[in-house]
């Protein structure tokens, strides 16, 4: 496993025979390490282009077949039976022959359909029927061959706005029907010809318009009664498909989805087919692998065919797929990385570092056991799949979704732990809980507020070391690429920096000297320096704005304690208002003392301070509790993605695919040999 790489890969050929093309094939399959790819035009013109299998389409069609019985089938309890080893496809199809429920239990799945279409139907019908009970007429008496009769619900103000635009004909009756909060109910009959018109004017109003339901002719007294039997049937025969489909299920459903399985990874393999090379006797295979895999995979041909086929290396200027692999705890901050862009497989890895830097900055930004506890309690809930969530406002829920899907929302409450872990010890030390000092007697001794200065030349290193490091990854990779002069422009990216630093340092700690002293000429020296390494390996043009660039990158990360700061500031005034500073003045503690020994008025005005006191309390901190949560993540990514991504970082990498299928129901036909004693 690399440390800060992708996996490095090899291209490579398979030269093999017709007969023993599947055999290899799935080989390849089980053993999961290749990419396979398009055959290049030199091998094409000479072997010439793959062709389509004929079994394939028997093999497709079969899979649409097992995969409607799958889908029909309720899955059984339990764990999943033995694999089932299938020898070759002739041992597929066969199998697939002694397969017979598919009449009976296609049969009961479009019963079923039915039924719940039905079912459906009548709910809808039976709901507005008793929407529209006040109207005790027959149904069947509502309907015309030339016009059209509607209910229609609405506020009583949009629905007497909407009728003095209801087109000028003498023939439309509308009769009003209160309901509760300013609410009308009503039917009203139509000529056809008017139907689009008022039907387009109803939405523009906010008004419901539902058809007289087919199927109903008598009055709602009569018809309800009907319909609910006939629901209370459909459930009875839906119980009963249900039923006997479980009990097919528990004899066929894991012989049938073993079936689908091998069907899918023979269709997989046929896939491969289009992009091999291939002649009357031979076939050419060319695809991506991992070095580490290359033993595996000869031994594996050379094991499976006798070695009748043979590997071969290609020489390629093409870039390889991208397979990044990292330990389980680095691995959750793989989702963040992605979320940028995929490394190319010649770039460095970045989730490394993201996971070591991302949770610093992001605990130094929030640094509050009060508000860290709460957001690793925020995480843990949604690690655990959101348990109780139905009780959440619909509101929440939709907002959240729409930011990240439950997954990613799971991938990032694992990647921010670790920076709530820090927030919280941080926040110890600092004796910070919700912006309130809590630790009787204790003053921490490196409290944000009265050592600004030295947090924010703590944050200038973290800068420089960040850009440093950023331009020498910049710099390997760029040397690594035979692009030297690009590499020296890094290089000179991290000469002027320092140079930079050095410059800021000497005048923040006044020890800068005059122009002709060393602790001036040094630091100009390097920028300039720096400056000309730029400009030689990116033009001139680059070489002031890179030192410009490098400077405001630099100046970036003092966002870590402005962002602290703010949130520190945020709480204090929050709490000093509402509390005090003392807790025992503000809106809620000063208000307190006035209720015992003032007069009944005095004390009604100091309830109500203290319930102000608590509403700006809450609101004020919940406020101040969701800066927490997104601005130190979106900031601390923004820090790593701009100030240290761009100094060596393209992305758009394409991840790797192999030829692989998950098998649950099968067992692979290939078994590598055990490694000798």
């Amino acid at each position: 496993m690399p440390f800060l790489r992708p996996i490095p890969f090899s291209k490579i050929a398979i030269v093999g025979l017709n007969d023993d093309k599947d055999t290899i094939l799935s080989v390849l399959h089980d053993l999961g390490t290749l990419q396979v790819e398009p055959v290049d035009k030199e091998s094409l013109a000479q072997i010439g282009p793959g062709k389509m299998n004929e079994r394939q389409r028997e093999v497709a069609d079969r899979l649409v077949r097992f995969r409607g019985l799958l889908a029909a089938l309720p899955k059984p309890g339990g764990a999943p039976p033995a694999p089932v080893r299938f020898e070759g496809l002739d041992q597929i199809l066969r199998a697939t022959e002694t397969i017979p429920i598919d009449e009976e239990v296609g049969q009961l799945k479009r019963e079923d359909d039915q039924l719940t279409t039905e079912r459906r139907g009548l709910e809808q019908t039976v709901m507005l029927l008793q929407q529209f009970s006040q109207y005790t007429g027959r149904y069947d008496e509502l309907r015309a061959r030339n016009g059209i009769a509607l209910f229609g619900e609405g506020d009583s103000e949009d629905v007497a706005k909407w009728k003095e635009q209801l087109p000028a004909t003498r023939t439309i009756q509308v009769e009003m029907r209160p309901i509760e909060d300013d609410r009308v109910r009503f039917l009203f009959a139509i000529p056809a010809a008017d139907a689009e018109a008022v039907t387009r004017t109803a939405a523009v109003h906010r008004i419901q318009l539902f058809g007289v339901p087919s199927g109903v002719a008598g009055t709602s007294a009569e018809e309800l009664p009907r319909l609910v039997a006939r629901q209370t049937e459909i459930d009875r025969r839906k119980s009963e498909i249900a039923t006997r489909l479980s009990a097919i299920s528990a004899e066929w459903y894991s012989r049938v989805a073993a079936l689908t399985e091998a069907l899918e990874i023979e269709n997989r393999k046929f896939d491969v087919y289009t992009r091999l090379g291939s002649s009357d006797r031979g076939f050419v295979l060319q695809g991506w692998v991992p070095k580490r895999e290359l033993p595996a995979l000869r031994s594996a041909l050379e094991t499976s065919v006798q070695h009748r086929a043979e590997l071969y290396p290609v020489t390629t200027t093409e870039e390889p797929p991208t397979f990044i692999e990292n330990p389980h705890g680095v691995r959750r901050f793989e989702f963040l990385v992605r979320f940028y862009s995929l490394p190319q497989a010649s770039e460095f890895d970045p989730t490394w570092v993201f996971a070591f830097v991302f949770p610093i900055f992001y605990g130094l930004m929030l640094a509050d056991w009060g508000y860290g506890l709460v957001i690793l309690g925020i995480c843990l809930w949604m690690i655990q799949g959101f348990p109780g969530r139905t009780h959440l406002p619909k509101g929440l829920k939709k907002f959240l979704t729409s930011i990240v899907s439950p997954a990613g929302m799971r991938s990032l409450a694992y990647a921010l732990v670790p920076g709530c872990i820090i927030a919280i010890g941080l926040g110890l030390t600092f004796n910070s809980f919700f912006g309130a000092q809590v630790i009787p007697g204790y003053n921490s001794p490196i409290d944000p507020l009265h050592h600004v200065g030295p947090y924010l030349k703590v944050a200038g290193f973290i800068g420089i070391g960040m850009v440093v490091f950023g331009f020498a990854l910049g710099a390997l990779k760029e040397y690594f690429h035979h692009r030297i002069r690009h590499a020296l422009a890094k290089v000179g990216g991290i000469v002027a920096t320092i140079g930079l630093a050095a410059f800021g340092l000497g005048l923040l700690a006044h020890t800068q000297g005059g122009p002709t002293s060393i602790s001036f000429l040094g630091p100009v020296a390097l920028i300039v320096v720096g400056a000309l390494l730029v400009a030689f390996g990116e033009g001139a043009q680059n070489g002031l704005m890179g030192v410009m660039e490098m400077l405001s990158h630099v100046l970036s990360y003092t966002r870590l304690i402005g962002i602290l700061l703010a949130s520190i500031i945020l709480a204090t005034v929050i709490n000093t208002v509402t509390i005090g500073p003392d807790g025992h003045s503000g809106l809620i503690g000063g208000s307190a003392g006035m209720i015992a020994g003032g007069s009944a008025e005095v004390a009604l005005k100091a309830v109500l301070f203290i319930v102000l006191g608590l509403v700006i309390l809450v609101v004020g901190q919940v406020f101040n509790l969701v800066l927490g949560v997104f601005e130190p993540g979106i900031q601390g990514a923004r820090l790593i993605f701009v100030e240290y991504f761009s100094k060596f970082y393209e992305g758009n990498g394409k991840e790797f695919h192999p030829l692989k299928t998950r098998r649950v129901y099968t067992a692979p036909l290939y078994r590598p040999a055990p490694p000798s004693p």
